[in-house]
């Protein structure tokens, strides 16, 4: 029998998955649930759970705080994030912290969770399709062996520069045509670059490293 801890903020998605794993997945019991990383970390002092089924976008602090934390305090626990936050920069952060597994809520449903349970119980790492193509952007980013300058896009520099000038998401696409989106995946690949997590840290090292002037 493998004990799970849900920590999820939507109360009818977590239910969803606690009801889809104990009718349909008799050897995963469901032993506690929290809506708040506070609430998870107050309950887990009396519960003893073999795995953290864990969302990133909670109302009280990130899911990657919740995970960095945990692994200081509880490295038994296994840590399986299932969200639909899927980023870049989220995935590279989480795979740093070292997780078992994160798969993208939007794949697979709650048997392919069930499968990502039993795996890392089994002690392996699970990453769902989506997630692994993130992966492997990151590696190849990693195997880049042209200088940091040139590494960078002329769209990627004009993010950049108009970053320093204090323009936010939205002015940027405006500024530059094109979406909002668009604006948000380019700044995750600069942040994978440069190995960075906000935008003043970009801008700060940009400069340093001679991307723009």
């Amino acid at each position: 029998m493998t004990n799970i801890f849900i920590v999820e903020d939507h109360e009818m998605y977590r239910e969803a998955i606690r009801m889809a794993l104990e009718t349909r997945h008799p050897d995963i019991c469901v032993v506690g649930e929290a809506e708040t990383g506070a609430e998870f970390f107050a309950l887990i002092r009396t519960a003893t759970p073999d795995l953290v089924l864990l969302d990133i976008a909670l109302p009280d602090m990130s899911g990657i705080d919740v995970a960095r934390r945990l692994k200081s305090e509880r490295p038994e626990i296994k840590i399986l994030v299932l969200s639909a936050e899927n980023s870049l920069s989220a995935v590279k952060t989480m795979l740093e912290i070292d997780v078992d597994g994160f798969i993208g809520k939007r794949y697979g449903g709650f048997d392919a969770c069930a499968k990502a349970i039993r795996l890392v119980m089994q002690g392996e790492k699970f990453y769902g399709k989506d997630i692994s193509e993130i992966m492997y952007r990151i590696f190849v980013a990693k195997k880049k062996t042209t200088t940091i300058s040139d590494e960078f896009t002329q769209q990627e520099r004009r993010i950049i520069e108009l970053s320093r000038e204090g323009l936010q998401g939205k002015e940027i696409a405006d500024r530059l045509g094109i979406s909002v989106k668009t604006v948000y995946n380019h700044r995750s690949n600069i942040f994978l670059k440069l190995d960075v997590n906000s935008a003043l840290e970009m801008v700060k090292c940009a400069i340093e490293k001679g991307i723009i002037k």
